[in-house]
């Protein structure tokens, strides 16, 4: 991710602005937004799943409306997940939604707890069930043979999950040339390539394979106590797994704890958050995003990202 020493804000950024002035002297501001513009043949229902999740709204401490050029009319509703969805309709032409807020941060990296146990499946909480159960990125019935062969004499818990996280972070190659919206963890694990949406899925099939439950998340994560990325800003996608009663964080592409994600969405893989969803063709011409630590207290103009035009498969 570059950095700029005179950002400029997009659009209409500037005058957009609010300020919520509950202020909790927490470690670290986050800056974040997106931009994204589409192209549409005709008038398009189109639903964004780009709301920074439930959990995180009340750390929010300056944000933009969410901005549509030309102005639309726009309605939120709740997923089935919990997730927070936008509703609208896309006019024929190249159509714009953007977003810009500063959410405070603990500092803290991902709770590691390697005492934490697995679960009997009896004793799990209804609502846990559906994500030990395959979806349509996450194939458990062609995975599971392989899964108790190289996991299954692991001991339990904190320490088997880990293992599965090694062994994905290891099997698969990064890269954005890589990206395709029909790959399967069981593709990913015979091509041995993948975005952080195929490592995402393929551990997640592993755990569920294993009788843990585990979910898809989506959302930002900065550059923020790591060497800077030098690939343009994009968002990530990582899990969840549920041990000893809890949800903890796994990033099988990155393989370490991390700072400041922020959560925009959960669901069984990436076919229940699609960033955008149209009801009808559309073209993407234009995706950026932009997280990083917001120095002080200060809210000048963000840094926004870089141009970068890629196809719709990173949108899935």
């Amino acid at each position: 991710m570059r950095r700029s020493r005179e950002p400029q804000p997009p659009g209409d950024v500037a005058t957009a602005l609010f300020f919520h002035d509950d202020r909790r002297g927490r470690a670290m501001l986050i800056r974040l937004g997106y931009e994204i513009a589409i192209e549409c043949a005709e008038a398009t229902p189109v639903i964004s799943l780009l709301e920074i999740h439930k959990d995180r709204q009340a750390d929010i401490k300056r944000q933009t409306r969410v901005l549509t050029s030309p102005s639309v009319p726009t309605r939120l509703y709740q997923d089935l997940h919990g997730n927070g969805c936008r509703r609208f309709i896309a006019p024929a032409g190249t159509f714009r939604i953007l977003y810009d807020a500063v959410v405070e941060d603990s500092g803290e990296t991902d709770e590691v707890n390697t005492l934490a146990r697995e679960m009997p499946v009896a004793e799990l909480p209804d609502e846990v069930l559906g994500y030990l159960l395959g979806s349509r990125y996450c194939e458990t019935d062609h995975l599971s043979s392989l899964a108790w062969q190289l996991f299954g004499h692991l001991p339990s818990g904190w320490a088997r999950v880990q293992a599965i996280v090694d062994y994905v972070h290891n099997r698969l190659s990064f890269g954005y040339g890589y990206a395709r919206s029909t790959r399967t963890a069981a593709q990913a694990h015979e091509e041995r390539v993948g975005v952080c949406r195929d490592f995402a899925h393929l551990a997640i099939t592993l755990c569920r394979c294993m009788n843990i439950p585990a979910r898809y998340v989506n959302g930002y994560l900065g550059d923020i106590g790591v060497p800077l990325d030098p690939a343009p800003m994009d968002f990530s996608a990582w899990m969840e797994v549920f041990l000893d009663g809890k949800w903890y964080t796994f990033d099988p592409r990155h393989n370490r704890p991390r700072t400041g994600r922020v959560v925009i969405a959960r669901g069984r893989d990436a076919t229940d958050v699609p960033l955008l969803h149209s009801f009808g063709p559309h073209r993407l011409s234009l995706f950026k995003v932009w997280t990083y630590e917001q120095e002080g207290n200060l809210f000048n103009p963000p840094y926004h990202g870089i141009d970068r035009t890629v196809s719709a498969q990173t949108l899935a």
